[in-house]
């Protein structure tokens, strides 16, 4: 899964020949899952048209300060007012700029604040980061005013992709070409890995719930999917960590390389999977939901049914929460709690027990929190008993507050 995923792209693309190229980085951006918004300048419509690149992002494309399709006729105009488009919402609402190809021109009103185009407009109103493809002749960007332009937007803040050596429009061979949209792609992703929370980190999740066999086609099981685990695993992946899941019985799949799946049945395996990977992790998340007992004996037949009634002796499964606590060193250990009375008083105490540095408290008697739906409500207790109460989400944004909270404890 690309680091891109999700993101929301505002690609700028200015008037130079290099500017065919910002199809396929359209379709590389989609590809890896990014949203992408195109601003055009006048003068890049010369060598890409609109239409390819509204196609490809399945976005319309912007280009003037109104869209010239809902202007009004001469007739009209005393009557209704062009469809403005607002250079602020549209740069308020990217994760990311690229502005690809960045010709000399555009680099030099960049540098010195001109806003004479609805692409320059929008730059000058964003706040987030802004990538920077520099494409020119060789002569114009070895010149000093290019050098001295593209010196300004790095101490701005801007991240310059910096141009490729090769065959350049007017024949000449060297350092201008805009640098390839599969190299633009690997620069950004590689460059937003660095900058992420948790990136060098080594995380362990459990998913899912535990299932113990009575016989060879009954178990002692119960009703989570996994959902919320899974979420956070995909989460912790996306901030740069490197993730082992280790899941129950649960129909979920995860197709990430970052994550590493490790698929179990029963408590007792799961107890196993996390002692072997427990020293090479710095952080533990228990979300599964194991089970507290099991069958003293497992039959190795089917039980038929031959009396009105029919008893189970159990015994408790090995406490992988519990053992972890002991052992554990450098390792942010993270539990889950669910409970249906004096929820808090429980959660203290499972803490003290267990040796955690975080529980994640889930009532049932909130609407909306539980297996098997798509919401969780969850209340946070570090060590230090201070409690953080969230609002019902869905369980992918839990998921987020439930490793913010880590971050936030890891740097406090």
């Amino acid at each position: 899964m690309s680091v891109l995923k999700g993101k929301k792209i505002l690609l700028g693309i200015t008037g130079g020949i290099a500017a065919y190229k910002t199809a396929n980085l359209v379709r590389l951006f989609i590809k890896a899952g990014a949203h992408v918004q195109v601003i055009m300048t006048p003068a890049s419509k010369e060598f890409v048209t609109p239409l390819t690149l509204s196609t490809l992002s399945k976005n319309p494309v912007y280009s003037d300060f109104y869209n010239e399709e809902t202007t009004p006729s001469l007739e009209e105009k005393t009557t209704q007012n062009p469809v403005w488009n607002n250079h602020v919402e549209l740069a308020l609402a990217a994760d990311l700029i690229l502005i690809a190809p960045a010709t000399a021109n555009s680099l030099s009103k960049m540098a010195n604040g001109v806003c004479d185009n609805l692409l320059l407009a929008t730059y000058l109103s964003s706040k987030c980061p802004v990538y920077v493809a520099p494409a020119m002749d060789l002569d114009m960007y070895k010149h000093p005013t290019t050098a001295a332009n593209l010196h300004k937007l790095h101490l701005f803040g801007n991240i310059i992709i910096p141009a490729e050596k090769g065959e350049l429009a007017s024949g000449l061979e060297g350092e201008g070409r805009m640098a390839e949209p599969e190299n633009i792609i690997i620069f950004i992703e590689n460059h937003l890995l660095g900058q992420l929370p948790l990136k060098g980190k080594k995380i362990l999740i459990t998913a899912g719930p535990t299932y113990e066999p009575i016989d060879p086609v009954r178990f002692i099981g119960n009703h989570s999917t996994g959902k919320m685990g899974f979420d956070i695993a995909t989460q912790a992946a996306l901030l740069g960590a490197k993730v082992i899941l280790i899941s129950g019985p649960s129909h979920l799949q995860l197709n990430d390389v970052n994550v590493n799946l490790i698929r179990v049945t029963t408590t007792e395996e799961m107890y196993e999977q996390t002692h072997r990977f427990f020293d090479t992790v710095d952080i533990v998340i228990a979300a599964a939901a194991v089970a507290d007992y099991k069958p003293k004996k497992v039959a190795t037949q089917k039980i038929k049914k031959t009396e009105d009634t029919f008893s189970i002796e159990l015994e408790k499964t090995k406490d992988i929460l519990s053992s972890l606590g002991k052992i554990k060193e450098k390792q942010f250990l993270v539990g889950f709690a669910l409970e249906t009375e004096n929820e808090i008083e429980h959660a203290k105490l499972k803490i003290q027990k267990k040796n955690l540095d975080l529980i994640v408290l889930n009532s049932l008697n909130d609407k909306g929190a539980g297996f098997g739906k798509a919401t969780n409500k969850v209340t946070f207790i570090d060590k230090s008993f201070e409690i953080t109460p969230m609002e019902l989400k869905s369980k992918e944004e839990v998921a987020l507050d439930i490793l913010n909270k880590i971050i936030e404890l890891n740097h406090a």
